[in-house]
């Protein structure tokens, strides 16, 4: 595609070739990749439209709506209030916010929530959009939900409620929002693009998402097609299943292009960022970048060392989980084993591979029907495989 434009350093190559058959082969629209190694940017590459449908080009401050990939970047704020002594990983949650521990969840620890496991993927009346945007009658909602097991015997994603779970550990224990803590904590120290909870002024950096047909079945020869197995298939059309419950919590949908949506606090869905932000978010995880490191290394090995494993009883499929992130596996495609990130619904991935010092972020406008490995973010993760 003669549209890419960017730098990558030598030796990068493949990734630009990559980015570039996703516009050719996998009808991208518009999108952004960016590539950290060792504190260093090494690729930064955007293409295509802004909007999904429009026009106007991808300039290289756009920033996008991520998804699920927001949840990667809560769970690292849960994480430096643990290093600071301010949250303790092993207490219950109810410890914090009292009015968690209604229906059996006083056993609920802080580490079940970032490990899928505190076992309140569902609401049993789901919130409306509007209702969504309210953190305290969200926050109440949850601290009443009965769970769906026992806390800490089990795992699910939890693709909403995550929202109100970790945000209101943040707000009970720093009197911030997450998405305050966030802006004075993390982006400013490292002057990110990167916000849960979009001020006014940068509404006007902020493209449209929306859909994207799936490509044809022989649109993409550089890897495998993966097809969505009959028992994930029916959990996704079942209405009464864990699956459709979870990530239903808020229904009808809410409309991510709506202003009030993206001005909320929403940690599980509506984080904004640029690609080499997100990236450079993950790059600072792991190592020092420009004088500025967020973890020390133990917590590296929080983020990393698998906490839950299995059959997902919301996603159905085996997936890994470490503290707040998914891990490198047949559900979550990464770069190495030793990969720890997160994917958002139907197309961004952010991730860090402390071995090799790589920090690696994809945005995109185009939502498609997958959950964790979108095909042309696992088209960008082959070309650095071979690197």
């Amino acid at each position: 595609m003669d549209g890419v434009r960017g730098t990558v350093d030598e030796g990068f190559e493949p990734v630009r070739d990559a980015f570039a058959r996703n516009f050719e082969a996998l009808g991208e629209r518009g999108a952004a990749v960016a590539v950290y190694r060792d504190g260093r940017k090494v690729v930064d590459l955007w293409a295509g439209t802004r909007d999904v449908n429009g026009a106007a080009p991808w300039e290289h401050g756009t920033a996008q709506i991520v998804r699920s990939a927001t949840k990667g970047v809560a769970a690292a704020v849960l994480l430096m209030l643990a290093e600071r002594g301010e949250l303790d990983l092993d207490a219950p949650v109810g410890h914090y916010w009292p009015e968690f521990k209604a229906r059996g969840k006083e056993h609920a620890l802080v580490r079940h929530v970032l490990a899928h496991r505190v076992g309140v993927p569902v609401l049993d009346r789901p919130l409306t959009p509007a209702e969504a945007l309210d953190p305290d009658l969200a926050a109440a909602a949850v601290a009443a939900q009965a769970p769906a097991w026992e806390p800490g015997t089990d795992h699910g994603y939890h693709a909403q409620t995550y929202s109100w779970l970790t945000g209101e550990l943040v707000r009970r224990v720093t009197g911030r929002s997450l998405g305050e803590w966030l802006a004075a904590e993390v982006a400013g120290p490292l002057g990110l693009d990167l916000w849960v909870g979009l001020p006014q002024a940068e509404a006007g950096r902020v493209g449209r998402v929306g859909p994207l047909p799936e490509p044809g079945p022989s649109a993409d020869a550089s890897g495998p097609r993966l097809r969505p197995k009959r028992a994930v298939s029916e959990a996704y059309a079942d209405p009464g299943s864990l699956t459709r419950r979870a990530f239903g919590a808020i229904t009808p949908m809410p409309d991510e292009n709506d202003p009030a949506y993206r001005a909320a606090v929403l940690p599980a869905s509506n984080g904004i960022a640029t690609a080499p932000s997100l990236a450079r978010f993950y790059a600072a995880l792991i190592g020092e970048v420009d004088g500025v490191r967020l973890w020390r290394p133990e917590t590296v090995g929080l983020a990393r060392a698998e906490a839950s494993a299995g059959p997902d009883r919301t996603l159905v499929v085996p997936t890994r989980f470490g503290l707040g992130y998914m891990l490198h596996g047949p559900a979550s495609p990464l770069l190495t084993p030793h990969s720890f990130g997160h994917p958002g619904r139907g197309g961004a991935l952010a991730f860090a591979d402390p071995e090799s010092g790589l920090a690696f972020a994809y945005v995109t406008n185009g939502f498609r029907k997958s959950v964790t490995a979108d095909p042309r973010a696992q088209a960008l993760i082959r070309a650095m495989r071979a690197l």
